[in-house]
């Protein structure tokens, strides 16, 4: 008699591939909200990062995994500086993207590969996050070149964002890094 698995053994087996990613518990989160709330790019997510938690605590794997909040993730770890649980939320998107790699598993809307590749492009090239650049390559990667022209000249006012990218000294350095990794 060949053995059957259950919904309850494949959530088990899925969720023991995510701790073995990422080394996170999803089961500690308690759904404070506190992850959502402070995440920038949260407005653009299906899901915000609790609920994407939540789902995956219910065992809704194909939901999750067909979300655009793991693409979406900065990385910014935010989310994981604000978690009463200590649970490193920034680390399980990075587990929630390498499963979804292994499953041939793609962004629906073009406009998230065009984020990551944009986000990738502007890291490369600048060795840290330059908001401008990757406003302006983004929207037109997005065939959206004006979207955003009305709200720089008041971020730059208030001085929320440059229009010139901060230099460090391992810039250089972050730039071999992401070459070798394109290699592979």
């Amino acid at each position: 008699m060949a053995e059957t698995l259950s919904n309850k053994d494949l959530h088990y087996e899925f969720r023991r591939e995510l701790y073995d990613i990422s080394g996170e518990n999803i089961e500690r989160c308690y759904q404070c909200g506190k992850c959502t709330a402070g995440c920038p790019i949260a407005f653009a997510m299906d899901l915000g990062p609790g609920r994407l938690i939540r789902y995956l605590q219910l065992g809704l794997i194909d939901e999750a995994l067909n979300s655009n909040t793991y693409w979406l993730c900065s990385n910014c770890l935010t989310c994981s500086t604000r978690c009463p649980r200590e649970i490193d939320i920034a680390n399980l998107m990075d587990g929630l993207r390498n499963i979804a790699f292994k499953r041939d598993i793609k962004p629906s809307d073009p406009s998230v590969k065009n984020f990551t590749r944009v986000f990738l492009y502007v890291i490369k090239n600048f060795g840290r996050m330059f908001e401008v650049a990757f406003v302006i390559f983004n929207n037109l990667v997005n065939l959206n070149p004006l979207k955003d022209m009305t709200k720089a000249p008041m971020m730059l006012l208030k001085g929320k964002i440059s229009l010139y990218p901060s230099r460090f000294e391992g810039s250089g350095r972050v730039k071999e890094i992401m070459e070798r990794w394109e290699k592979n």
